[in-house]
C-alpha cells in the first residue's frame, strides 16, 4: 500500500494542484485551502452555489497564486499576507478571521465566469487564528477536517458499479482528495484507524459524506443529469449506520508537523 497522488485546493471549490511532494501541517497539506471565496455576507461560496468554479486553475509560485481561465489573462495574488484588516467570514456555521483580497481580483472572477460571480470577494484566512476541528487539531477552509484520504480500490468498485448501471467511470478527482491509497481491497479505509510513513501519523476521524459536486465535471463544470456517481454511492450504502452517501475519510494529523509526504511512500494502516 503506497501513495498514488497528492493534491493540494489552494482555493477552496477551485482546481486543485497535482503534487509529487507535500509538507503536512495540523492544519493540511501546505497552502491547502488557505483561500475561499465569499458573498455579500462573507458566507463561503463553493461549486455547490457556482459550479463554473471547477474551471479556474490554480497554480503556485514562490511569490504568488496564480488564477487562470481561458477566457482571461491569468490573475495573480501576492503570497505574502497583506497588512490590513481582517473580517470575520463564515464556513460551515464556523466564523473565521480572514483578509479580504483586492477588487481586482473580483473583477477578474467575474470577467471569467460572468455575471454569476459578480459580487464575490476572495478571502484569505489569517494564519494568528485558529479554527479548531478536534482535540489539538485545526484547519483553515476546509469543509470539517484537514485531509481526505481516497483509497483506489473503492474507486473501482464504484466504477464497476456505474458501468453496470450503463453509466460512464469517474475520475478521483470529482471527489477532490489530499492523498490517493493505492491499495487492493475496497472500502477497508473506513477500519483504519490511522495510516503511517516512517514520518508521519494521519489518523482516520469520520467517513466522508458527499454532496451534490461529485456530479460536477471538475474540468468543464458540466452536471451530470443522472445524478451520478452521487446516485449509485447511495445505492453501494457503504456506510449503512450512517445516512448518505459516503466515499474517503476524513483525517488529523498526529504526528509529523511540517515533514514531507511523497507519491510511492509505502503506508503502514493500524486497525
Amino acid at each position: 500500500m503506497h501513495i498514488e497522488k497528492l493534491y493540494c485546493y489552494p482555493v477552496k471549490s477551485l482546481k486543485g494542484i497535482a503534487l509529487t511532494q507535500a509538507q503536512v501541517h495540523a492544519h493540511g497539506l501546505a497552502w491547502d485551502r488557505r483561500w475561499m471565496w465569499v458573498d455579500k455576507h462573507r458566507q463561503f461560496v463553493t461549486q455547490r452555489q457556482l459550479p463554473a468554479l471547477a474551471t479556474v486553475a490554480v497554480a503556485l509560485t514562490y511569490e504568488a497564486l496564480v488564477l487562470s481561465h481561458p477566457n482571461v489573462a491569468p490573475c495573480y495574488v501576492p503570497l505574502a499576507e497583506p497588512e490590513s484588516n481582517v473580517y470575520d467570514v463564515s464556513v460551515w456555521g464556523d466564523t473565521c478571521q480572514a483578509f479580504l483580497e483586492s477588487d481586482d481580483v473580483s473583477r477578474w472572477l467575474t470577467a471569467a465566469l460572468g455575471q454569476d460571480a459578480e459580487g464575490l470577494t476572495l478571502a484569505r484566512f489569517a494564519t494568528a487564528f485558529t479554527r479548531p476541528v478536534v482535540s489539538s487539531a485545526h484547519t483553515y477552509f476546509a469543509d470539517g477536517y484537514p485531509f481526505l484520504i481516497t483509497n483506489t480500490a473503492s474507486l473501482a468498485v464504484l466504477n464497476e458499479a456505474l458501468r453496470a448501471n450503463g453509466e460512464a467511470p469517474v475520475p478521483m478527482e470529482r471527489f477532490r482528495p489530499n492523498i490517493v491509497v493505492h491499495h487492493t481491497k475496497a472500502w477497508e479505509e473506513d477500519r483504519w484507524q490511522s495510516l503511517m510513513t516512517d514520518d508521519v501519523v494521519l489518523s482516520l476521524r469520520k467517513p466522508c459524506q458527499r454532496c451534490k459536486i461529485i456530479t460536477i465535471d471538475q474540468q468543464t463544470a458540466e452536471i451530470a443529469e443522472t445524478a451520478q456517481p452521487l446516485k449509485t454511492l447511495l445505492e453501494l450504502n457503504t456506510q449503512p449506520h450512517l445516512k448518505g452517501a459516503h466515499f474517503g475519510q476524513n483525517a488529523t494529523l498526529s504526528e509529523g508537523e511540517g515533514r514531507m509526504l511523497r507519491i510511492g511512500d509505502t503506508l503502514n494502516a493500524k486497525w
